[in-house]
């Protein structure tokens, strides 16, 4: 096997000066050609790239680029633990593909070392590729990289010796040789030899270390590799830090970091830990949730770093879910606002507010895709859509997170529920999930992986089961998926007491399901406490491994260090920014302004919104004079020692004197007054009246015989949606219905302002009223906002993000549904088609679906191309016109159809939209560029590529009010 490429190491042998130029000749040569034309995995790096613009790359870590072999090793993280590694191979590239894309791999990043991998590709194109091509092409890819980055260290992955490339050989000796001896003239650079260790005594491959193509290696073989490269990384000051500390914990206290435990203030499930103060001292706790104010949790901070052995700091979350002191929508209401910038802000001041108040880990944002409304916690999320579901989740990372979690003013984001908790059965909470995999990753997965291309520092497993195994002890979601296919490094932590719940899921007892989380790849257990007095029996049963446990107490530690904890434990411990940055003016008018946003107008027949700011109205309502349901759900950190003001209450500051307001409560929220305590079990009140309810309807028709109009604040209150709150029938209760036929009766135009968390059936009670207003759960200054709306100061432009439906038998229901093989063409029912008997198919209001008080016209659907190739973009482009009196927001929404594909697809997805605001008769030419990359989605082999066909293009208003036109895209 001695051989030696004598004319590629001749060529190694020029001067300096000239080895350079010449270099740089084939180099700028080499570009110029490449260039010309799109690669063969072109897609590949497309999808990099789009990656890369949707998340901040890790910058001054370690870059891996090169061949299958990298491609394959798609855990090659949990290999070098603790390095700050990214992958950037793709499978079966050679290296032109490397040289043609150096730039746009190296720039991103900043690297502080590159180790790149030359598979056998090179030789196996044709028999007539030479060594010294291969060599020539390694410097090309060298130079760029040299000169971009001249102090990188660059590492070269010798060319392995597979069984099924042996006629190779003799070029991949000469090559790597060249290439050693190249490397070894040169500063910042190492040849890593795999090739050798490869080989038996006799100089052939092991044959135990490859996958049946006798090409790709298995474990054994990546145990080599790992050998032999991890003494070439370079170690980051993180690393260095935290194996150092590894090295002095005792299984006892690396157990202790996974245990999240609360501090005396229970949120959520009935469970609240004892001795914490102990468990501290010991080591025995990582981190803590429910302790909030600065002095509060230095107290606590400081009993673990001057009374523990190890001063190891502690980690402090709570469930900030839509603002911490300053409350604004629901995220339902929120996502409503199809506002990126609101959204991020609204992440942004929570982070500001709560890490003035000693925070610095919330359990948000919660991005469960759901289309079953009678799942409370509907409330929570961002709505039916994968695709703005995956715009909000980036949003809320961004705004939690910025560009640095160790910011004081800046919190680590937890992304949640993972996975699939909004797909629960029946809509009950906590329920089984059961659906195919391609169904899981088009719909409910994008928002998730979204979060994490966003860089989300942490992600929560969901109660759920997930084809029959819990997620908390999924390995197949949290380490094949979550981690090895998108690679997720941070730290993964249950929801409350998720690991003891397997136990009544009937997967064994708190030994047995601990070690399943555990071994699944889950890092901390929120409250349960299994880990902490499991582990140990489990790791001397063979249960589990020291390894194992190593690894979650690395990165539990690892999250600590990003934080910023362990140079500065206190450093949320600020009085002062208490004092000035919590519940501020500033924060409060966003609060107001966002929540104005997220109302959606969803009918105002004969124009009678806006009202005019005289007259007489009457304001009625069980609703209406309510102050701590305005909040909504999921707000345990409001300040309630100044509650919002209610309707009622902000009427009266915005009339003063020009109008007078009655006010009668009409109605209990519901009839059954058990069914109401059911509900109010958080302290948000219900002020039920108990007098008969044709009492409460009759002072209420008084109110409405002495008004102009009548304002009647109906709904839900904020505990009858959330967690444990699911519904079977989700219209407004017959209490309200009731007071609402009567209204109506007196002739008088009747407003009526919904308050609710959860699309709602709205068919029997529609024609009881002139006008609808979806106000949600709107927060601290949802009052304000909704008499800023009300009497038009601010025009309304909420969209619908969840479809409400015509009847509950309907659900779920969503937009993006499929044909079938016999789907409804037309009105009325037909029979042997996909239709109901007795309702209609639609929802009563669509996705995407709001009005204003103007009215916006969209003209003819324009397009660049009706015939497009693989490397093509579409522009499609659309007038809009603002043809009403007032000034408005309009949200113009892009769908697309795949007519033929190789699996059945939606009528329509969406796939972009914008918001622009006009003028009374001004118009805007409005544009979307579409790539090939929009039409992917994941196939029937869970491959994310896309089909040559026809496609139509849809732009409008909503879903169903879109124009389309068809194109032909050719890969």
């Amino acid at each position: 096997m001695k051989m030696v490429f004598r004319p590629a190491i001749k060529h190694l042998q020029f001067n300096k000066m000239k080895q350079f130029g010449l270099l740089l000749l084939f180099a700028l040569g080499s570009l110029t050609a490449l260039y010309a034309q799109h690669p063969p995995f072109y897609n590949d790096i497309q999808s990099f790239q789009q990656r890369d613009r949707e998340r901040t790359p890790q910058k001054g870590g370690i870059l891996f680029i090169g061949s299958s072999s990298f491609t394959n090793w798609s855990d090659v993280r949990d290999w070098f633990p603790g390095y700050e590694i990214t992958n950037r191979a793709f499978g079966g590239s050679q290296l032109p593909d490397l040289i043609r894309y150096a730039n746009q791999l190296i720039d991103p990043y900043a690297p502080r070392q590159v180790l790149i991998y030359c598979g056998e590709n090179d030789f196996a194109a044709a028999d007539t590729v030479q060594t010294k091509t291969v060599v020539g092409r390694f410097l090309t890819l060298y130079t760029i990289i040299r000169q971009k980055l001249p102090q990188v260290q660059i590492s070269f992955v010798s060319i392995k010796p597979s069984p099924s490339r042996r006629k190779y050989w003799p070029k991949m000796v000469a090559a790597n040789k060249a290439i050693s001896a190249f490397l070894k003239t040169q500063a910042n650079t190492s040849f890593i030899d795999v090739y050798s260790l490869m080989l038996t005594g006799k100089a052939q491959p092991k044959s135990d270390i490859f996958l049946a193509d006798s090409l790709h290696m298995n474990s054994k073989g990546y145990a080599i590799w790992q050998k032999a490269i991890e003494p070439v990384l370079l170690k980051s000051d993180r690393k260095i830090f935290i194996d150092a500390l590894l090295k002095k914990m005792s299984l006892a206290e690396k157990i202790g970091q996974l245990n999240l435990v609360v501090g005396g203030e229970a949120t959520t499930g009935s469970v609240v830990s004892s001795g914490v103060e102990e468990k501290i001292k010991k080591g025995n706790v990582g981190g803590i949730f429910s302790v909030t104010s600065p002095d509060r949790v230095r107290q606590a901070q400081e009993i673990a770093v001057t009374n523990s052995r190890l001063k190891i700091p502690l980690v402090f979350g709570l469930d900030v879910i839509h603002g911490y002191k300053t409350i604004f929508p629901i995220p339902l209401g929120l996502s409503s606002t199809w506002d990126m910038k609101a959204v991020e802000t609204v992440a942004q001041i929570a982070a500001r507010e709560a890490s003035a108040d000693g925070l610095n880990w919330t359990f948000s944002p919660m991005v469960d895709i759901s289309r079953d409304p009678r799942w409370g916690r509907i409330s929570e999320g961002n709505g039916e859509d994968p695709y703005l579901g995956s715009a909000i989740a980036r949003a809320m990372v961004r705004g939690y997170q910025g560009h640095d979690i160790s910011a004081t003013d800046a919190l680590a984001a937890c992304v949640k529920h993972y996975a699939l908790y909004g797909a629960a059965e029946a809509g009950r909470d906590y329920n089984s999930v059961e659906m195919s995999r391609v169904r899981m990753f088009n719909d409910y997965m994008p928002p998730y992986k979204a979060a994490v291309d966003a860089g989300v520092a942490t992600v929560m497993t969901s109660f759920n089961d997930i084809e029959a195994v819990p997620a908390t002890a999924n390995k197949w979601l949290i380490t094949d998926v979550l981690r090895q296919q998108w690679g997720f490094q941070g730290m993964v932590v249950t929801d409350y007491t998720a690991v003891n719940e397997m136990i009544d899921h009937g997967l064994g007892d708190l030994q047995t399901v601990s070690a399943k989380a555990l071994n699944a790849g889950v890092d901390m257990d929120m409250v349960g406490e299994g880990f902490l007095t499991t582990l140990q029996k489990s790791l001397d049963e063979r249960k589990t491994t020291e390894a194992t446990i190593e690894t979650a107490c690395r990165r539990v530690l690892e999250f600590k260090y990003d934080l910023g904890l362990f140079a500065d434990p206190y450093r949320h411990c600020d009085v002062n920014r208490a004092k000035t940055e919590i519940f501020s003016a500033a924060n409060r008018q966003a609060a107001r302004d966002i929540a104005a946003k997220s109302f959606v107008l969803l009918k105002n027949e004969k124009n009678v919104l806006p009202l005019a700011k005289k007259g007489t109205i009457a304001l009625v309502g069980p609703l209406a004079n309510t102050r701590e349901n305005l909040v909504g759900t999921w707000s345990v950190s409001a300040d309630y020692a100044h509650p919002p003001a209610s309707l009622f209450s902000s009427m009266k500051d915005l009339l003063g004197s020009q109008a007078n307001i009655i006010y009668a409560k009409g109605a209990n929220v519901h009839e059954d007054s058990a069914y109401e305590a059911r509900v109010s079990i958080f302290g948000k009140k219900m002020e039920r009246d108990n007098r008969a309810p044709a009492v409460l309807i009759d002072e209420a028709l008084k109110a409405a015989a002495k008004a102009d109009v009548i304002v009647a604040a109906l709904g839900e209150v904020a505990e009858m949606t959330g967690e444990s709150s699911s519904r079977g029938i989700i219209d407004i209760p017959q209490s309200q219905k009731d007071l609402l036929k009567a209204l109506k009766k007196t002739g008088k135009p009747v407003v009526v302002v919904l308050f609710t968390g959860r699309p709602l059936v709205l068919t029997d009670m529609i024609n009881d009223c002139d006008a609808l207003l979806t106000v949600w759960f709107g927060g601290s200054e949802a009052g304000a906002a909704i008499t800023d709306v009300v009497f038009g100061d601010v025009n309304p432009s909420g969209r619908l993000t969840a479809s409400f439906p015509y009847h509950v038998g309907q659900v779920p229901i969503y937009y993006a549904i499929k044909t079938t093989g016999r789907p409804k063409n037309g009105e009325g029912f037909q029979k042997f088609r996909s239709n109901y008997l007795d309702i209609p198919n639609e929802p009563l209001y669509p996705f995407g679906y709001g009005l204003g008080y103007s009215a916006f016209n969209y003209g003819d659907l324009q397009l660049s191309s009706k015939n497009l190739g693989a490397d093509d973009s579409l522009t499609a482009s659309i007038t809009v016109t603002n043809t009403g009196k007032y000034a408005g927001e309009e949200t113009v929404q892009l769908y697309i159809r795949d007519v033929v594909a190789s699996i059945t697809r939606p009528v329509k997805e969406l796939k972009g939209f914008q918001k622009i605001q006009l003028a009374p008769g001004a118009s805007q030419r409005v544009q979307f560029t579409l790539h090939p990359e929009d039409l992917k989605f994941y196939n029937s082999e869970l491959n994310f590529d896309w089909d040559s066909g026809d496609f139509v293009i849809f732009i409008g208003p909503n879903s169903r009010d879109a124009k389309g036109v068809t194109v032909n895209w050719q890969k």
